[in-house]
């Protein structure tokens, strides 16, 4: 469901544009869908009032907290059940944070992801994404959304610009603080400058290397990591806000000296961020997570070397619950057999990732 099928089912009702504005704006804030104004000229007409409690209903079967599960750093992931009964998975996050889905499964395929083992399932659409707002809403103040969720969003550009435009008015949420993840389209670039609600950017990186980003990333458009700075710098100097790049650190793949160097040369002097995110181990995956003395060791001398650093925790990592993982884990249970059952079925061993690519 789309926000504007949410417009138009009020404007059948019989909602003037100022009435579907508050009812729109109670829902994005987790508000009783009634609650607003109570001067005269905003009463609800009579056929809006009554149909309420089966919107209000409609809108909360669009996403229902099946599980929770709370980190230690104050982090919480949660397990969210679509109309449709797929799931996806959004995480509340330390200082007023929510990080929301918005496709079912990924088409990138990055290979270190739980979430782009299945491909694209579907999209979500605009009011299924800020749904996701609104639940988690009711668990907590939320006052920053990122969409580094399941899925890509450049690859379901239509419905999260609307869901970000949606959230930085009626949704009451600063612009800066919606923050649009992405491994890099060049759609991206040519829109977001465009919108009246510009969200902030991160783009993710992973690798310095051209040829070790195309391994990591198999289906992202192929972007030269230069080309893909010198975007983030464009729209960095537009808006105002610096790019967050986003790297993945993962043991043995992309942690070299090497590495850091080809950040220096990439990052020193820009207006940018760079996020080093210690890799949330999979048992299916053969990646494994730096230790916290390296990742710190690293993120001190970029530092050192001009590049504005941040190490940042895996939200979930103590409860196995890096992304994608809460959603496999629930459809292996469902599909366990019962007892007496025979399931003949044996999981594949993940790829030796680093002898297949010759990473370092």
């Amino acid at each position: 469901m789309r926000i504007e099928h949410i417009t138009h089912g009020l404007r059948e009702l019989g909602a003037k544009p100022c009435h579907q504005q508050r009812i729109l704006r109670a829902w994005a804030q987790g508000q009783p869908l009634d609650a607003g104004p109570r001067r005269a000229e905003h009463d609800l007409p009579l056929s809006v009032r009554q149909a309420l409690p089966e919107l209000t209903s409609r809108l909360q079967g669009l996403a229902q907290l099946r599980s929770e599960h709370p980190g230690e750093d104050g982090s919480s992931r949660l397990l969210v059940a679509l109309a449709d009964e797929q799931m996806v998975e959004s995480v509340l996050l330390p200082r007023d944070g929510l990080c929301v889905s918005s496709q079912l499964g990924c088409a990138v395929g990055c290979v270190f992801c739980m979430t782009g083992r299945d491909g694209l399932i579907r999209q979500l659409g605009s009011a299924e994404i800020v749904a996701q707002v609104v639940l988690a809403r009711r668990l907590r103040t939320v006052r920053k959304v990122v969409f580094m969720g399941m899925g890509e969003p450049a690859h379901n550009l239509d419905n999260v610009i609307e869901a970000i435009e949606f959230l930085g008015t009626a949704g009451g949420i600063g612009h800066k603080n919606l923050v649009f993840s992405t491994v890099g389209d060049h759609r991206v670039f040519e829109r977001l400058p465009q919108m009246t609600v510009k969200p902030a950017l991160a783009l993710s990186l992973h690798s310095s290397r051209a040829e070790l980003r195309e391994k990591l990333l198999p289906r992202a458009p192929r972007f030269e990591p230069a080309e893909l700075v010198a975007l983030g710098e464009t729209y960095a100097r537009t808006t105002g806000y610096p790019i967050q790049y986003q790297w993945t650190l993962i043991e043995g793949v992309n942690d070299s000296q090497e590495e850091m160097e080809g950040i220096v040369r990439l990052l020193a002097g820009k207006y940018a961020i760079m996020n080093l995110i210690p890799y949330n181990t999979v048992a299916e995956l053969d990646f494994r997570r730096p230790s916290w003395e390296r990742a710190s060791e690293l993120g001190r001398w970029l530092h050192q070397h001009g590049v504005l650093t941040k190490l940042r925790h895996s939200a979930g990592q103590e409860v196995d619950a890096g992304c994608g993982q809460l959603r496999a884990r629930s459809i292996r249970l469902e599909r366990r057999p019962r007892a007496g059952s025979m399931d003949e079925s044996v999981p594949g061993a993940a790829p030796a990732f680093k002898a297949a690519t010759g990473a370092a």
